[in-house]
């Protein structure tokens, strides 16, 4: 958004010094909660938003697990108050939500439409199905204008857990096998964070039909977590085996594939293919080691 001239200002939790947030293309960032207060103060140096992405919330499956509340607390009370004073005094704005495909559950193959059966299976996945339901009510009921996009599996430098930092931190290791949960057959739908914010991007300036929707931000190709992680060790030149336990993990589909229907209709192109944004992540975590 700031390199297409509009100024963006952010509110999160992490210290940020100028020179960094400077770097993010953010002009003010508040290490804080979102709340009124924080919200208010950005409005008050700044004006009332045009638009808003809300990316805060939950962002473990296992954690939510081991401390559901503290997950609902992240997901859903952090909406509320966002739409609550959204409601009360910028209610004109556009409202990008993010949400997750955890929402669909376990119980689908193949590509999975927007209108499909919403059947999460941990706190973390009901959770964010809570905080959409939130977001239209306050459409339904008050005129906020919002649109859900639900991202699938998004990796990219800088990402600091979830399987590609697992896998690259015991290549780092260099350990002779790589044991790793499940069956290896899990299908995921990856798509390379530089690609996910130019969509949301587009989502923000595009045109809206409604005053509420949802879109899958996923780019319609699956790919096994053995698939991953081979490619993950050949980019590492590594000679490492790769070992599946075959037992899966408490709230964790089989597939997560997306239909993208809507976004091929946006006219919008994932440019960064899977192939080259591991071998970044690869690159990047390297450096990020020597570091």
């Amino acid at each position: 958004m700031a390199s297409a001239g509009h100024a963006v200002h952010g509110v999160g939790h992490g210290a940020l010094d100028p020179a960094q947030a400077q770097t993010l293309g953010l002009q003010t960032w508040i290490n804080g909660e979102v709340d009124a207060a924080n919200l208010s103060a950005l409005a008050t140096l700044h004006g009332l938003p045009s638009r808003v992405f809300h990316l805060a919330g939950g962002s473990s499956v296992g954690l939510s697990i081991a401390r559901p509340f503290e997950d609902f607390s992240r997901t859903v009370t952090s909406t509320a108050r966002l739409l609550e004073w959204l409601r009360s005094f910028a209610p004109s704005s556009r409202l990008i939500v993010v949400s997750s495909a955890a929402v669909y559950g376990a119980d689908h193959t193949g590509p999975i439409p927007e209108s499909a059966a919403l059947l999460p299976m941990s706190p973390y996945g009901h959770h964010k199905l809570v905080m959409e339901q939130l977001c239209q009510s306050y459409v339904q009921s008050f005129g906020i204008h919002c649109m859900v996009v639900r991202l699938f599996s998004v990796y990219g430098p800088h990402l600091r857990k979830q399987l590609l930092w697992d896998i690259c931190s015991r290549l780092r290791s260099e350990v002779a096998a790589l044991n790793l949960g499940g069956t290896g057959t899990e299908i995921r739908d990856w798509t390379d964070v530089r690609d996910v914010v130019r969509l949301l991007a587009r989502v923000a300036e595009g045109e809206w039909r409604d005053d509420f929707g949802v879109i899958n931000g996923g780019s319609g190709r699956g790919v096994s977590v053995a698939d991953i992680a081979e490619e993950l060790i050949r980019h590492w030149d590594s000679k490492t085996v790769v070992r599946f336990s075959g037992v899966g993990r408490p709230g964790d589909p089989t597939s997560l594939l997306a239909d993208n229907g809507r976004v091929l209709d946006m006219n919008f192109d994932w440019r960064i293919p899977l192939e080259r944004g591991l071998a970044d992540y690869v690159e990047w975590f390297r450096s990020h080691a020597r570091a």
